[in-house]
């Protein structure tokens, strides 16, 4: 596709996440009210999209409860200020196991994995706008952890968020996961155009560099949508190039926790920086209703 600044720009918001960063700062919310009340912060900052995963409010563990999605849900969607909705559903695909020599029986406790109509049930449930499809089967940087998504998984999954009328989010960890997403919509699995999410920097997926961001942005098709992200010190740096290449900008305390060197951020300081980098490069930041129109989506009425 061809390289042109975005200047139409929506940020996401991505609030929490469901890595080991529940004690690395005291910002990083846990419970349905915590996290509800960071993405609300995040939207009156300028998030158009606030993508959420749930934790156990005690220990903050990564959970696929449904009473905490729908408590998130229900606390997002009666909020004060407007927010499209993103929910994970990348949960419920995550092999961890043993030894080199002994990778099988797989830990328990560790390795998480259930069917597809189990993985969609909160989605099923909420009926968010847009909920998360990842792309792909990766190793992570953990020695005996795979993020697992076959194929037929993958078509089971986005079938699901086509019939539900949820807008899936593809997130392409790595080149091939752009290309399978393309079988997706040409196989009508996934509607077109769709939406990517460029995950760049995570090991071991895409590199964190811009000749390998540049070779994604230019296998996403000129119709489609896309924002990107990196991880850490690189989170704005990535912004101002997403918005350079023609996409949109991700943010949060999910991909990095910092606001500077040595200075911990809140969601709504980060969208803050962002807005300053985006508006700095000349272009403007949309809301949630241009967000819907652009992306064709129906905002849920609260329940």
């Amino acid at each position: 596709m061809p390289l042109q600044m975005n200047r139409d720009v929506f940020i996401t918001c991505a609030v929490t996440g469901s890595g080991g960063t529940q004690d690395k700062s005291p910002h990083v919310p846990r419970s349905p009210e915590e996290i509800a009340n960071s993405a609300i912060d995040a939207a009156k900052a300028g998030a158009a999209i606030v993508h959420c995963h749930v934790r156990d409010p005690e220990t903050g563990a990564p959970s696929r409860r449904l009473d905490l999605y729908r408590e998130l849900t229900d606390r997002i969607r009666a909020a004060d200020v407007d927010v499209v909705l993103n929910l994970t559903a990348g949960m419920g695909g995550d092999i961890v196991f043993g030894s080199t020599e002994a990778p099988l029986p797989v830990k328990e406790g560790a390795t998480d994995m259930i069917g597809a109509t189990e993985r969609m049930a909160h989605i099923n449930e909420c009926l968010p706008e847009i909920c998360t499809l990842d792309c792909g089967t990766m190793n992570f940087a953990e020695a005996d952890y795979v993020m697992t998504n076959t194929p037929g998984m993958l078509r089971a999954m986005g079938s699901m968020m086509t019939e539900l009328g949820v807008k899936p989010e593809i997130e392409a960890f790595d080149t091939g996961h752009l290309w399978f997403a393309k079988q997706l919509v040409k196989e009508g699995t996934l509607a077109s155009p769709a939406l990517v999410q460029l995950c760049m920097g995570v090991p071991w997926g895409a590199p964190n560099d811009l000749n390998t961001f540049l070779a994604m942005v230019n296998a996403i098709p000129e119709d489609w949508d896309w924002s990107a992200f990196s991880l850490g010190r690189d989170q704005m740096p990535y912004a101002a190039a997403a918005v350079l290449a023609g996409g949109n900008v991700r943010v949060g305390l999910e991909d990095n926790l910092f606001l500077e060197k040595g200075v911990l951020a809140t969601n709504a300081q980060l969208v803050e920086k962002a807005v300053g980098v985006i508006e700095g490069m000349g272009a403007r930041i949309i809301g949630p209703e241009d967000v819907r129109k652009r992306l064709g989506l129906t905002k849920r009425a609260p329940q």
